[in-house]
């Protein structure tokens, strides 16, 4: 039972932190999938960002110092989106968000 509580304390963690990159992301206008049932967030690119998902990548990491995984990587299916990781301490979720928002607003 004990062993079990510190697993859901621990998902409850991770999803929460998605949850405050998924509505970063939708507060700056990109359409988001996932991070409900897993920690990690995919995000389509918004035309501004154009199409390459490595160019998107660059760009977010030059103006953010924040890390992100270009969609490419996953295959042909993920060009065109990012991936998010909620996988990291919350106030570094929260300053990376902080980071995003002054940057791509």
């Amino acid at each position: 039972d004990e062993g079990m509580s510190e697993i859901n304390t621990l998902i409850d963690y991770y999803l929460e932190n998605a949850k405050i990159l998924s509505d970063t992301m939708e507060g700056l206008g990109w359409v988001v999938h996932g991070g409900t049932d897993a920690p990690y967030v995919f995000c389509e690119l918004p035309e501004s960002m154009g199409t390459s998902s490595w160019d998107a990548f660059s760009t977010i990491l030059e103006k953010t110092q924040v890390v992100t995984i270009p969609g490419a990587g996953f295959g042909p299916g993920g060009e065109g989106y990012l991936r998010l990781s909620a996988f990291a301490p919350r106030d570094s979720v929260i300053e990376a968000c902080d980071r995003l928002k002054k940057a791509l607003a």
